[in-house]
């Protein structure tokens, strides 16, 4: 079975857009759709023909471009059972689908919108995060709780280390300045932090990350680091609390 290729590309202000796609079949998915121009510009530049849509959550720089991708090539539209008008497919947690002869594997990740899921392709080893896990973050919780968002997050940190995580945004460099103020005595978070500098002033993506640079790295995951917690004053507090507190504190950060 062929390796899927992946093509990303910058979107938006601040957005990602994902090409997946699987040269075997021809199938090609783009994950989320925030932006028509750039997204009918990857699938110029690939010569793929989109097939797919796999929608993580409803919110408009995610869905603006479904309907005229959808009218332009007949797409299947893949999403959170939710208010996505377009949607053809609607998906819960524990849901999986065929893509090319690999299996996509459904996640529900509550926290950020309360429809949120994630896309995981587990021969391949990559995820499709979209809000829920950034590089050295998370979403902001809009529409859950914090208790939500944290178990949407273990979820994703229990995949595999080596797992690839292709997520909505690039926000990593200011990220990186928040969990240094969080976690500074952590060596590989001081690497990583310089290294996000140097590509970031290069103009290179951030992204993918994988799970186990995230495990090493964000606090957001790190919630049993002994640092971390004397640093909130949270010594004794349950994973749970430790999350919300320094999801709170990149709030106002």
């Amino acid at each position: 079975m062929a390796k899927l290729e992946i093509h990303q590309f910058p979107c938006r202000q601040d957005n990602y857009g994902v090409l997946v796609h699987d040269p075997e079949s021809g199938r090609t998915a783009a994950v989320d759709a925030p932006e028509l121009k750039p997204i009918e510009a990857a699938l110029a530049e690939t010569g793929w023909r989109l097939t797919d849509i796999f929608c993580t959550h409803h919110h408009g720089d995610h869905t603006e471009a479904i309907a005229p991708l959808k009218a332009e090539y007949g797409c299947t539209v893949y999403g959170p059972d939710s208010d996505i008008p377009e949607l053809d497919t609607p998906l819960r947690d524990g849901d999986s689908f065929d893509f090319g002869g690999h299996e996509v594997r459904v996640l529900e990740t509550p926290g950020h919108t309360l429809d949120h899921i994630a896309y995981v392709i587990p021969d391949q080893k990559l995820a499709f995060a979209g809000d829920t896990l950034f590089a050295l973050g998370c979403g902001r919780v809009f529409e859950g709780t914090m208790d939500q968002m944290w178990s949407s997050l273990s979820k994703l940190a229990a995949l595999p280390p080596d797992t690839a995580v292709y997520c909505g945004h690039e926000y990593t460099e200011a990220n990186a300045r928040f969990a240094l103020t969080v976690e500074p005595g952590n060596e590989a978070l001081q690497r990583r932090a310089e290294d996000i500098s140097q590509r970031r002033s290069r103009g290179e993506p951030t992204l993918p990350t994988t799970i186990g640079l995230e495990l090493e790295t964000s606090p957001f995951l790190r919630v049993k680091s002994p640092e971390i917690r004397e640093r909130l004053g949270l010594p004794n507090a349950t994973d749970a609390e430790v999350f919300a507190e320094v999801r709170r504190r990149k709030d106002t950060f």
